[in-house]
């Protein structure tokens, strides 16, 4: 990192302590089961968070690398493979081009990221229901959830970009493992099968129970106990320790999609964060309406093949620009969205005797 990268992105790690700091205080004052219109008013907050950073980069993205000549976004352009053309250009004009670039970048990424978050909020409802997580303690396992994946994420996408560096054939492997992915995603959804989480048997489960002890029950919303002299995990925290473990197998998809629109590790990773820290609202808020989006699955499914297929492109010399790369994911989407309340999934009935 250069000086200016390390102060960008110091302040920005700070920005998010800052606001998960308010989020805990605020959002978590009580142990409470969050409503749905509490989910709706922090979830959009959230959002408009996002969105704000959004136009944040498009007139300030030159800070995140201290670009301040045209030679430095030549530079940029080169290091991060960034699908704009600046010769001829005077500053202004190519300085201008950059951030806007970068926004989309950002906003693209940012888009893949909390659209696949869905899926992930499909399993962390699975974890919690398989292991009968009371829902006043939702709350404080998604926190600690949310930090958990920060941290993960940082050495993940930035581990990734070194790799992609050093070794660009690595993009393909990605790809085609997104496209993997996609097609095990369609085959589950046109098969009608559903993911299950059998608590007895998880590797994270056995691997734990193994290692430390394990007290039977849950207490209150304690991840450790003290008894006896002898300190044991709780049930709670080894819920904790199933959604990371969830976390890290959902960040394999999410971050190579992300690297199909940028090569940038700091804009993969401010995409991932503002997508990671509104999670926790949109669990609350996806588990009250999940069910009626049906074919957001089979969406989510058609948009990793998509940035899979773009990733192998470039090996017959053909590029998607970042900007219809976002109206393809939104055209994806918002298919998937219309086609769930056009045709909603129907029950099936079942005949109850009466008595």
């Amino acid at each position: 990192m250069v000086y200016s990268e390390i102060i960008f992105f110091s302040s920005f790690i700070l920005f998010v302590l800052v606001i998960l700091f308010i989020d805990l205080g605020l959002f978590s004052k009580k142990r409470h089961t969050i409503t749905f219109r509490q989910s709706v008013v922090w979830t959009m907050i959230w959002v408009s968070l996002a969105i704000s950073f959004y136009f944040f980069i498009r007139f300030n993205g030159n800070w995140i690398h201290g670009v301040n000549t045209i030679e430095n976004i030549q530079t940029q352009i080169e290091i991060y493979q960034h699908p704009i053309e600046i010769i001829g250009l005077d500053f202004n004009d190519a300085l201008r081009i950059y951030n806007n670039n970068l926004a989309l970048e950002y906003l693209t990424g940012y888009i893949i990221e909390y659209s696949l978050s869905v899926d992930n909020v499909f399993v962390m409802i699975l974890i919690f229901l398989s292991f009968g997580v009371d829902q006043r303690y939702y709350k404080k396992v998604l926190l600690w959830g949310i930090l958990g994946a920060i941290v993960m994420r940082f050495i993940f996408i930035f581990l990734s970009a070194v790799l992609i560096q050093k070794f660009s054939w690595i993009l393909y492997i990605f790809g085609g493992f997104l496209i993997y992915t996609a097609f095990i995603m369609f085959m589950k959804f046109i098969k009608g099968k559903k993911k299950k989480i059998d608590p007895k048997h998880h590797p994270v489960v056995k691997f734990t129970s193994r290692f430390f002890q394990v007290y039977p029950s849950y207490v209150r919303q304690k991840f450790f106990i003290r008894k006896d002299g002898i300190i044991f995990l709780t049930p709670l925290f080894i819920v904790l320790l199933v959604i990371e473990f969830s976390d890290v197998i959902f960040a394999v998809d999410s971050v190579p999609a992300i690297f199909s629109v940028t090569k940038d590790p700091y804009i993969v990773f401010f995409s991932n964060i503002f997508a990671i820290i509104g999670l926790r609202s949109l669990f609350f808020l996806l588990s009250n309406i999940i069910n009626h989006f049906f074919y957001l699955k089979l969406g989510l499914a058609f948009l990793l093949g998509f940035v899979g297929v773009k990733m192998l492109l470039p090996f017959i010399h053909i590029e998607i620009s970042t900007i219809k790369s976002l109206i393809i994911i939104c055209i994806i989407l918002g298919l998937s969205v219309m086609a769930s309340l056009l045709f909603p999934k129907r029950e099936k009935k079942t005949d109850k005797n009466i008595e």
